[in-house]
């Protein structure tokens, strides 16, 4: 039986933050909560996602950078 232990160290992304849900290692915007599940939207857009709380984290430094370059480089190809 694994016991997932809760984080005192992190709080979870607000709306407007860029989050990561682990379940599915994406990262997006937080666009609300509704019944009982966060609501996730890709950075450059898109269908929005619902992801469980406790999947829901801060990305990494490392990780908000390489989502947002990878934003730039799809709207720099497609001529945005």
């Amino acid at each position: 039986m694994l016991v997932r232990m809760a984080s005192n160290q992190q709080t979870r992304p607000d709306i407007g933050d860029l989050a990561k849900d682990s379940a599915r290692d994406r990262i997006g915007v937080v666009m609300g909560e509704v019944g009982g599940r966060v609501q996730i939207r890709p950075i450059g857009g898109g269908p929005e996602w619902d992801a469980m709380p406790d999947d829901v984290v801060a990305p990494s430094s490392r990780e908000e950078l390489t989502a947002r370059l990878a934003v730039k480089n799809r709207n720099s190809r497609g001529g945005l």
